[in-house]
């Protein structure tokens, strides 16, 4: 079908409120219209503020996929017509803050719903996860910021086939991070701000395919070691050695330390492999040495900003310099000098993020020589002319 035609008859039919009732009339259901038609019709009319409850019952044959994210107005009438589509594989009501627990009914035993978006709900408790046990085609739920408690984590036990579990800021304990392990397909677990120790996260070796794990702002400070693992979060943590000495040790891919304390660099990552390692953040992290980078040669996307980085690490920084694609130095104590020594040891470099660093216009003819460097940011700096 021509696109400009199609772009043609979806500006007429989203037009007005006039435009939308004189078509609605003719039609009672838009079933038999490609449902990426419908999808790309149902989000025009509600970025146009002409989507309105009973209107969703013409693409309840035709949608699977319905994203009303921080749409306030978003209650439960609404959700007692989405309840109708029978089709409907994913959910997004992120930030929609009038949808309860009572709303969450609706959609009860839906049979094709794999994905429910329900972050920052803050009105959904443990009683909505009651009402989510009856969807087990779930496979992956958000319901991080809300009312749901330890108990109600328990509760989830029951959709086995989750493979993405987003838990951020919920009180989960350790005991409910044990019962969670029944579910072994889950690939990913978002668990920050939780209440869960070492003693919770030992049951962590129980998820035999979890490829991503984020433990940020929790008291975790060492954990088993995964081999499935590849990106972790253990931002603002207060870190000893990231994996336990026991097990296969696991081929991270991502690293994320943001904000993190750690008591003994050398210790802290004793037990990492870090052959398949190309995302490292430590940003604000108490780290005063990188004598360990060297061992991190595939490195290509680096954050040092606002840690104690300065001319004396460039050495480590060079070492890794080859892969490097992005790094961010902003807020380090890295000067002119600093970077003229690296300059020559980062031929691939992107990105350089440098504003707040002590650099001036000395530091201009170093990035000159650095042949694919894309974007610089350079705010806050000495940096006064070219």
């Amino acid at each position: 079908m021509d696109s400009q035609l199609v772009e043609m008859c979806m500006e007429s039919a989203t037009e007005s409120l006039d435009a939308v009732e004189a078509w609605r009339r003719q039609r009672r259901t838009l079933e038999m219209m490609p449902s990426h038609l419908a999808e790309a019709l149902l989000h025009r009319l509600l970025r146009r503020r002409l989507l309105f409850p009973s209107l969703l019952e013409v693409f309840k044959f035709c949608v699977d996929r319905i994203d009303l994210r921080g749409e306030s107005y978003v209650d439960a009438e609404w959700m007692a017509y989405i309840g109708g589509f029978e089709h409907l594989h994913s959910l997004n009501l992120s930030d929609c803050n009038k949808i309860n627990s009572s709303a969450i009914w609706a959609i009860t035993g839906m049979t094709n719903l794999k994905e429910l978006d329900l972050s920052r709900c803050s009105k959904i408790t443990d009683a909505g996860v009651r009402h989510l046990t009856t969807i087990p085609s779930l496979e992956k739920l958000w319901i991080p910021e809300t009312g749901v408690t330890a108990d109600g984590v328990i509760l989830l036990t029951s959709l086995t086939n989750l493979s993405l579990l987003d838990l951020g800021g919920l009180p989960v304990s350790d005991s409910a991070l044990c019962n969670l392990k029944v579910l072994r397909k889950l690939q990913h677990l978002d668990i920050w701000g939780s209440e869960v120790s070492n003693k919770g996260a030992s049951h962590l070796k129980w998820f035999l395919k979890l490829s991503s794990l984020n433990l940020a702002w929790t008291k975790v400070t060492m954990f088993p070691g995964l081999p499935s693992l590849a990106c972790l979060n253990m931002s603002n943590c207060t870190i000893h050695s990231i994996f336990e000495g026991e097990g296969q040790q696991a081929l991270l891919t991502k690293l994320i330390l943001s904000g993190a304390t750690i008591k003994d660099v050398s210790e802290a990552f004793l037990h990492l492999e870090t052959s398949s390692l190309s995302h490292l953040d430590l940003s604000n992290s108490s780290l005063n040495s990188f004598c360990f980078l060297p061992y991190m040669r595939m490195i290509s996307d680096l954050d040092l900003s606002g840690t104690s980085a300065g001319d004396e690490s460039v050495e480590h920084i060079a070492f890794v310099g080859q892969n490097l694609r992005h790094l961010n130095l902003s807020r380090t104590k890295l000067s002119s000098a600093g970077l003229g020594t690296l300059a020559g040891f980062v031929p691939n470099l992107e990105t350089l993020l440098l504003s707040y660093t002590a650099i001036d216009d000395s530091a201009i003819p170093f990035m000159s020589i650095m042949p694919l460097l894309k974007y610089i940011n350079m705010s806050g700096t000495n940096i006064r002319g070219i």
